[in-house]
């Protein structure tokens, strides 16, 4: 990265104009602490969370009656060293959480501070009741047990488990984490402990099947849930542990699961996926809470002769087992031929019920089953014109919390409705936006994430009945800029094709009639994202939010384009045809924004750029190379200039691709991009600079040695944002 300013840089900063020196340093506006990853104790009235604050990641807790947030841990530095997974104990006294960065395709974990020494990802844990923090063993994912006093978790296709105690050296090997608890044939993973912790539950990959198997803590056994020829999934307990619910598949016949293996591989996402996808927590696609994961490869690539092997022809069944003696029953199956149901993913024990996701329709919803069986169909749970998100159940598994952005699209609110089956109540309402419910054992309260419009991502506590959110967490800071945030508008438009799509407008204050300001376009990522009327619940949009906040401050029109391919507004919107490198449709939202705000008596339609990240830079450079009469200037962070690895000019890919178009580009662009990126291969950026360099088209660019797709280090960010203010300032003219 380079640190020197050239003159003619610091000679138009010296020289910006009065709107652009007189907002708030961009620091200011990304200065509070944003909590993440909340969760709850299942016997008492305590929550956890982690906590990002200028680079410094740290767990924090709080618990009843006064629910005053207590920090656990110090880690006190800008270091980009991550915390995820957090969890806590049933009784609340112990959380253990993870520490380290994941693990790139080559096993390289995030060393994005260039530490010589190099990087790890190991366990942590800490007592509620307070004490330094310590590491206890390399690994990832851990799972507490119900007393706190052990950690499982998988390594190297392996159970271990690891005691949470600080007294590491008096303890056995297994007991330390250095030789596996569970050591059998298969990749063995997804450990659940029991409800009393005399049991651990994982799943057995063994390619073309799957057992579930449990272990034994005293008699140290396993035993396999009724084993056969399928592919057995997501074991969850039942309330007294006597029994385990699963999913059951048929198995992948001859040699055929390398071709299932990679099914889900370009393929439309299921419903978890577009509800926020998996990553670290809630920063980078985490759906931490929510009952499911991403949608399994299902049946896709196994030869149709073997799709129906099940009794009847149907392809999927819950199952439950009897821990004991192994012996397992059907409560539950799919109908032949169903295209909906067969994309479960997960199922959680509730009551007696078990719960789940599914898209059968537009909106993304959760279903429940009885256990005892007899249903011909799943009862619906979540209604309404909206997609459910995240979720949590009450203690005793009878009410499911859900976020929704029902009745108000561009927001979330807290529901809550019963497993069996019920009326749905709004816990939440109002101009906030309420994600990750997270129930108190009472039930009395159900903490959540809020934010507003003007309020960063705080944690809150709401009557489980209904009620006004009370923030508990952060204290903002005495600089923070409240005073000059806008309320964005909600701009309704339509692209050429006719579809129609939402955005947000920020309009910076003091506008005076017949001005003419610069105006910026923004586009998020993904694609499956969702910009709303409010600071994001995910952990960069959070930080992008508070960006086009300051950037309104400096005096620039900004508009946010939820363009088509993104969640929250149905599933044919987020599966709308030609979108990617089919065809690239979703510009044409871009373009519709443009032409928008050319259209704006308060813009001057020759000063326009667009920025973003991720799909946000694909969509940068497709502007530029496409539309360098509309955009004046663009900033592209880890974009992606190439679909697929196609040069044929003949190709649907290569042609809905930015560098298809780059003898068209003429307007400068600013480049940001890590060179350990695990989402968009850092061969994107070297490519494009070369195309630009051959056409001498200007451009500036900054490489982050070792760091990730979306920054680790805050003090990145800040520098980001200062030399995005510059470059658009040189190339806008100033914000007036």
């Amino acid at each position: 990265m380079h640190r020197w300013i050239p003159a003619v840089l610091l000679a138009c900063c010296l020289a910006a104009p009065a709107a652009a020196q007189d907002a708030p340093a961009i620091g200011r506006y990304l200065g509070p602490a944003y909590p993440y990853e909340l969760v709850s104790a299942a016997a008492a009235d305590r929550i956890g969370w982690l906590a990002y604050e200028r680079g410094q990641r740290n767990v924090y807790t709080a618990a009843a009656p006064d629910f005053r947030p207590v920090r656990l841990t110090r880690f006190l530095e800008d270091d980009g060293i991550d915390l995820t997974t957090l969890s806590i104990s049933a009784d609340g006294s112990v959380v253990v959480f993870v520490r380290g960065h994941e693990a790139n395709r080559t096993g390289w974990v995030a060393n994005v501070a260039s530490d010589p020494a190099g990087a790890e990802r190991a366990v942590w844990a800490a007592r509620t009741a307070g004490g330094p923090a310590w590491r206890i063993a390399e690994g990832t994912s851990p799972v507490v047990s119900p007393d706190g006093r052990y950690a499982a978790y998988a390594k190297d296709g392996q159970i271990y488990r690891v005691r949470v105690t600080r007294a590491q050296a008096a303890l056995s090997p297994m007991d330390r984490g250095e030789v596996p608890l569970v050591r059998v044939w298969g990749t063995n993973g997804a450990p659940r402990w029991s409800p009393d912790g005399s049991n651990i539950a994982f799943v057995s990959e063994r390619g073309d099947h799957s057992f579930i198997g449990v272990y034994d803590v005293k008699a140290r056994t396993v035993t396999y849930m009724a084993p056969g020829v399928d592919r057995d999934t997501s074991p969850t307990w039942s309330p007294d542990g006597r029994r385990i619910a699963f999913l059951r598949r048929p198995g992948t016949p001859f040699g055929a699961q390398s071709q299932q293996g990679n099914a889900g591989i370009g393929n439309p996402p299921g419903p978890a996926a577009a509800a926020g996808g998996a990553g670290r927590g809630q920063q980078a696609g985490g759906q931490r809470g929510a009952l499911a994961g991403p949608a399994q490869a299902g049946l896709a690539g196994v030869p149709g002769l073997y799709r129906s092997t099940f009794a009847g022809g149907y392809t999927l069944a819950f199952q439950v087992a009897d821990v004991a003696t192994g012996e397992a029953r059907e409560f539950w199956h799919n109908q032949p031929d169903d295209r909906v149901f067969p994309n479960i993913s997960a199922i959680e024990w509730a009551g007696d019920h078990v719960v789940f996701q599914a898209e059968p329709e537009e909106w993304i919803r959760y279903y429940s089953v009885s256990v005892a069986g007899g249903a011909a169909a799943p009862v619906v749970l979540t209604p309404g014109d909206g997609m459910v998100e995240n979720v949590a159940l009450s203690k005793d598994g009878r009410t499911l919390f859900y976020c929704s952005n029902a009745g108000d699209i561009d927001r979330r609110h807290v529901w809550r409705v019963p497993t069996a089956g019920g009326e749905a109540v709004q816990v939440t309402r109002g101009e906030e936006i309420d994600t990750y419910p997270a129930a108190l054992a009472s039930g009395a309260q159900v903490a959540v994430l809020s934010a507003s419009w003007q309020r960063p991502q705080s944690v809150g506590l709401a009557p489980a009945s209904g009620g006004a959110v009370k923030v508990i967490f952060p204290a903002l800071p005495t600089d923070f800029p409240l005073d000059r945030h806008v309320v964005p508008q909600n701009v309704t438009l339509k692209a050429a094709d006719g579809l129609q799509f939402n955005n947000q407008l920020f309009l910076p204050k003091g506008l005076e009639a017949g001005e003419r300001r610069p105006a910026i376009v923004f586009v998020h990522g993904g694609p499956m994202r969702q910009m709303l009327l409010g600071y994001h619940y995910r952990h960069v949009y959070h930080l992008f939010y508070g960006v086009n906040q300051w950037l309104a401050a400096s005096g620039y029109i900004v508009l946010s384009v939820n363009f088509r391919s993104g969640i929250g507004y149905g599933k044919s919107f987020r599966t709308a045809p030609d979108t990617g490198g089919r065809g690239n449709a979703e510009y044409q939202d871009v373009v519709a924004a443009a032409r928008y705000l050319q259209g704006r008596p308060d813009v001057d339609p020759k000063r326009v750029a667009i920025w973003g990240l991720s799909y946000g830079g694909l969509l940068t450079a497709q502007a530029l190379a496409r539309n360098s009469d509309i955009f004046a200037a663009g900033v592209d962070l880890a974009g992606v200039h190439l679909f697929g690895s196609l040069l044929d000019p003949q190709s649907v890919s290569y042609t809905s691709s930015a560098i298809s178009q780059i003898d068209g580009w003429t307007s400068p662009v600013l480049l940001f991009h890590g060179d350990d990126d695990r989402n968009v291969a850092f061969s994107q950026t070297v490519g494009l600079v070369q195309l630009l360099r051959a056409r001498n088209v200007p451009h500036e660019v900054v490489v982050f040695p070792d760091d990730v797709h979306d920054s680790l280090l805050h003090r990145r960010w800040i520098y980001t944002f200062e030399r995005m203010d510059a470059f658009l300032r040189r190339h806008l003219g100033g914000a007036k």
